[in-house]
């Protein structure tokens, strides 16, 4: 099968007790927000479960060296990043490692750092631990974001903020840091004593020309004031494995890691995780490239679609995800009322921007991991509903 036929099959999934496709009742929905694929994962995957799945017993998992071997020649062949052993501690996914992490790492009151709009479960996550939230917010300026170092550099000086939240590839916005962007923004954190929490869950999606940093890999000083969260979900479409990992070099720090696991009852992960994941990483680099190639396609249509009808909306360049960011503010309407719009009278889902923090009105967030047919009836839904409503564009 030619590598674009296998991702252009679509697959059933309504029905399934699916989050994405479940979550509103209807039969014709099409769900472009929750960051989960339409794709079959890697066959490799594929058979490494049916092979568990076969040996018809699924007690409780002493987690194997062959893991950790997996996940330690997956970022020193794909990042250049050599992490030991005894660095790497596993957990149920990234959202528990961060909740785990900033458990361990802060006290009720502390304040944590997040740079919006940024992926709303940092919120929670925060606020669950009685922290205080305090917003760094990207510059946005020329369709591109950056990072505004001036406004860091005075709230990492506060002396109640201890944290800082980095997402690392970005979602939302799709950036890839540079390395003289982590390189300045870790300068600042270690001078005022922050720590860095660098969320690396789509580090395996990012595009050409562009290259994924580990943040931790900068120098001394990244790896020993940084802890990086990582995970195959996103990639290679597990997230219902439920499995992550968590690189902390600190020994101290990272037995309060992982006794916050503990305390937060997620240290243990599944057979199907654990087998899931070593498929992932020593069998299916083939399939992620020609993954990483089709969404770039897909980017591309996306792009030529809405630059032919609707010419005032800008698409942010993207660098990694296949997450895309549009900002509609040229449209003068509240994207979180068309968001809900679209939901209830096309059965288009996609998210509207302002979840990810007030920064992100104006804006949608594209979900286009999925085959370019249901792409194209999602576009041709919001071009006709945008014209029929709102007389935008031309249908």
């Amino acid at each position: 099968m030619h590598d674009d036929e296998k991702f252009d099959l679509p697959v059933i999934r309504k029905s399934s007790a699916s989050y994405k496709w479940d979550s509103f009742p209807v039969d014709d929905l099409i769900p472009m927000w929750v960051a989960d694929m339409d794709f079959r994962t890697a066959p490799a995957i594929t058979d490494a479960l049916m092979k568990r799945v076969q040996h018809g017993v699924f007690g409780y998992t002493k987690v194997p060296d062959t893991y950790f071997q997996a996940v330690r020649h997956w970022f020193k062949q794909q990042h250049q990043f050599d992490v030991p052993r005894e660095h790497i501690l596993f957990t149920t996914g990234v959202v528990p490692a961060l909740s785990a992490v900033i458990k361990a790492l802060s006290v009720p009151g502390d304040k944590v750092i997040v740079q919006t709009p940024v992926y709303n479960c940092f919120f929670s996550s925060i606020a669950n631990n009685g922290c205080e939230l305090v917003d760094n917010s990207l510059l946005y300026c020329d369709g591109r974001y950056q990072f505004d170092f001036d406004d860091l550099e005075q709230k990492a000086a506060d002396p109640k903020t201890k944290l800082l939240i980095l997402c690392n590839p970005h979602n939302p916005v799709g950036r890839s840091w540079s390395v003289e962007e982590l390189q300045r923004l870790g300068e600042i954190c270690f001078r005022h004593r922050v720590m860095v929490i660098s969320d690396e869950i789509h580090c395996d999606l990012v595009y050409e020309p562009k290259a994924h940093i580990v943040f931790a890999s900068l120098g001394d000083a990244f790896l020993e004031n940084s802890v990086t969260l990582s995970s195959p979900s996103k990639a290679f479409n597990l997230a219902g494995l439920h499995v992550a990992n968590i690189f902390c070099s600190n020994v101290a720090l990272r037995n309060k890691i992982d006794k916050a696991l503990n305390i937060n009852e997620v240290c243990e992960i599944t057979p199907f995780a654990v087998d899931g994941l070593i498929a992932a990483y020593t069998e299916s680099t083939d399939w992620l490239c020609s993954l990483k190639n089709y969404l770039c396609d897909n980017y591309y249509y996306l792009c030529e679609y809405i630059h032919k009808y609707f010419p005032e909306i800008k698409i942010l360049p993207l660098e990694a995800t296949y997450l895309v960011w549009i900002d509609c503010s040229a449209f003068k309407i509240s994207t979180n009322q068309l968001s809900e719009e679209l939901k209830t009278e096309k059965h288009l889902w996609i998210t509207a921007g302002d979840v990810y923090g007030e920064t992100g009105q104006n804006f949608l967030r594209w979900n286009i991991a999925c085959p370019r047919s249901q792409l194209y009836e999602a576009l041709e839904r919001f071009r006709f509903y945008l014209t029929e409503k709102y007389s935008i564009g031309e249908c």
